[in-house]
C-alpha cells in the first residue's frame, strides 16, 4: 500500500518539475566563465534572463525570429543540451 501511495504522489507532481535538463557535470575551472557565456549568448540570441541551473547555463528570451525560447547550453562547450522554442 506504501508504495502505490508513493507512485501516486509522483505522478501527480506537477510535469514543471521535470522540465530541466541534463548537462554534462564539469569541474568549474573547466567552465566558460560567466560573462563571457552570457555575452556569447547575447549576440545569438535576445536574452531576457540568464542564470546557471545546476550544470548547466540556462537563457529564458527570444531567438532571432522573435519566437520564445529557453535553451539549456552545456558550462564547458556551450552546445545546446535542451531547447523549447515557441511554435
Amino acid at each position: 500500500m506504501r508504495s502505490s501511495l508513493l507512485a501516486l504522489s509522483i505522478a501527480l507532481l506537477p510535469t514543471a518539475a521535470f522540465a530541466g535538463a541534463k548537462c554534462e557535470p564539469h569541474p568549474k575551472s573547466e567552465w566558460i566563465p560567466e560573462a563571457e557565456a552570457k555575452a556569447r549568448l547575447e549576440a545569438q540570441y535576445e536574452v531576457r534572463k540568464f542564470k546557471i541551473d545546476g550544470s548547466c547555463y540556462e537563457i529564458y528570451g527570444k531567438n532571432k525570429e522573435g519566437k520564445k525560447v529557453e535553451i539549456y547550453f552545456d558550462t564547458k562547450t556551450l552546445a545546446i543540451v535542451k531547447a523549447e522554442i515557441e511554435k
